[in-house]
């Protein structure tokens, strides 16, 4: 076993260095700030700021070649099976005097191509900038990894991820580990932009606040992926990539 199969392993996540140089990342973020003019329904903003962009790579398909970066491609390929494909994908900023926060939970909600009529264990169905989606029994979510590129350098300043390691293998996905197990096992993510996140969607996590009068941005592209295209009891993934090619 690898350090990083390990790693996600014990712990449910894994930092990778410098997947992406800082050409690569500047560009990035110069092109998407000029291509969400031209998304529509999919950007989620406050004030003027855009701090969420859905389905990513749909309004943005120039996040593709991000996923299929040799070795992004690689590291995923060494967690999950042959076969595995990109399911959904989401960009993330905390702007400057608008920050936000989550409190500590999993990401349990998965994308679909039809919510009215799923078996039981799919729950909750909702929709999301014109996606249906319901929250995924543990057996899925189990299997699923997700890839989190930073496009900025991610700080104590800028409200950086916050992670329980090791709590992806706790007994219920709903259940939370107690506030003190929390304070007392909590760890900052901190990366250089350009570096990657790989984490399991059942690590329990919370996203803090940038802190008052910061000028940086905390920018993010969130790409989650499922070990194989076939799902249970007629339910069926909203989009299905293979990034391997």
């Amino acid at each position: 076993m690898t350090d990083l199969q390990q790693n996600i392993e014990q712990q449910g996540f894994a930092v990778l260095p410098g997947i992406l140089d800082s050409e690569r990342v500047a560009r990035l973020v110069s092109e998407l700030e000029a291509a969400r003019l031209q998304m529509n329904g999919s950007v989620l903003q406050s004030r003027g700021q855009v701090y969420g962009i859905r389905n990513l790579v749909d309004v943005w398909p120039a996040a593709l070649p991000v996923v299929r970066t040799p070795s992004l491609v690689a590291a995923i390929g060494s967690v999950l099976p042959r076969g595995y494909g990109l399911v959904r994908s989401i960009f993330f900023d905390k702007p400057p005097g608008r920050t936000w926060s989550l409190l500590w939970h999993r990401d349990l909600t998965i994308a679909v191509r039809d919510a009215r009529s799923v078996p039981g264990e799919f729950r909750r169905p909702t929709v999301k900038a014109g996606v249906p989606h319901v929250e995924a029994p543990t057996w899925l979510l189990r299997g699923m990894l997700t890839a989190r590129v930073a496009l900025d350098d991610v700080v104590d300043e800028n409200g950086p991820l916050l992670v329980i390691p090791g709590s992806r293998r706790d007994a219920s996905a709903e259940d939370l580990p107690s506030e003190q197990d929390l304070a007392a096992r909590l760890r900052a993510i901190l990366m250089r932009a350009g570096d990657v996140l790989l984490i399991r969607p059942l690590v329990v996590h919370r996203s803090s606040a940038s802190r008052a009068g910061t000028r940086r941005h905390r920018r993010t592209l969130h790409f989650e992926f499922a070990p194989e295209q076939a799902l249970q009891g007629g339910v069926a993934w909203h989009r299905f990539m293979d990034v391997t090619r």
